[in-house]
């Protein structure tokens, strides 16, 4: 896989963190730092898409009715 470079400055205890897991997986600390910031992508273009989808349906105005939303309340126990 090709990449590119990206020079990044971390607090000495995020340092310390990628440095010992790095040493306890027998991966190098650039490969965790990575695999962190694939993950975190990820996670975030997750939540980003879903905001947009309800932005979109209150767009539309769908929403829910006054019954669904006592029905979750009721089932929540609120």
């Amino acid at each position: 896989m090709s990449g590119r470079t990206l020079n990044i400055e971390l607090p000495e205890l995020v340092f310390a963190q990628v440095d010992a897991l790095a040493r306890d997986t027998a991966r190098s600390p650039a490969r965790v730092v990575s695999e962190a910031l694939e993950r975190l992508l990820a996670l975030e273009a997750w939540q980003i898409e879903d905001i947009k989808a309800g932005l979109r349906e209150a767009e539309a105005g769908e929403f829910a009715s006054e019954a669904e939303v006592a029905e979750v309340f009721a089932r929540h126990g609120a």
